[in-house]
């Protein structure tokens, strides 16, 4: 299964549950975000992608002084909800020889570059249309999405986000069992955050 796949962080939302933006909140010396830029890069990803809206420049700023390669899109429309900015995403990367695209949101930082190759190496093999790692009846991330599915994405329900979607298209062939945790920690509220701290994380 030739064609790039470019990676996408979805990154535009209001952290309300938090109370500040998940991007930029610091894991050791980095940040939710750079953290999963780095190991996008890691897996041997070479076009990442952020989407951000609320708080944006200082979102920017902030994985700035990273120094790493990443491109940005602004999501104007960022309160419609994920799916608008996994839209925002895919009209910056969808191009001719892309096969697919990865996905995760920021607050999900902790998956390892090996989850990241095992993803990609299952789409390879399966040329399954979704791709995801899964741990018993848990679904994680990173998310790999085929090209073929883009134009439906596209006119999903911002309502319902693209989980129905990505439903309807889960097949045993892209369900790929990951003992890495990381792939499932999904960090929404200071009480989440806090005890990631207090405890080891993948490096």
């Amino acid at each position: 299964m030739a064609g790039m796949i470019p990676g996408l962080v979805l990154a535009a939302g209001r952290s309300s549950r938090m109370g500040r933006a998940k991007a930029t909140l610091p894991l050791g010396s980095e940040t939710f975000l750079t953290r999963i830029v780095r190991t996008y890069l890691a897996a041997g990803v070479d076009d990442v992608v952020v989407v951000v809206g609320h708080e944006a420049e200082a979102v920017v700023q902030s994985f700035a002084v990273s120094g790493l390669p990443a491109r940005f899109v602004v999501n104007r429309e960022y309160d419609r909800g994920q799916l608008s900015s996994l839209v925002a995403g895919l009209g910056v990367v969808d191009r001719p020889g892309v096969a697919a695209a990865l996905v995760t949101p920021v607050d999900v930082p902790l998956f390892s570059a090996a989850t990241v190759r095992a993803v990609l190496e299952r789409y390879r093999e399966s040329g399954a249309p979704i791709v995801r790692p899964t741990s018993g009846d848990r679904h994680g991330h990173p998310l790999l999405v085929d090209r073929s599915l883009f134009d439906e994405i596209r006119a999903g329900d911002p309502n319902r986000g693209p989980k129905p979607i990505v439903r309807a298209h889960a097949t045993a062939a892209g369900d790929l069992p990951i003992a890495d945790e990381g792939a499932f920690v999904d960090i929404d509220t200071i009480e989440e955050y806090e005890r990631v701290l207090s405890g080891p994380w993948p490096e």
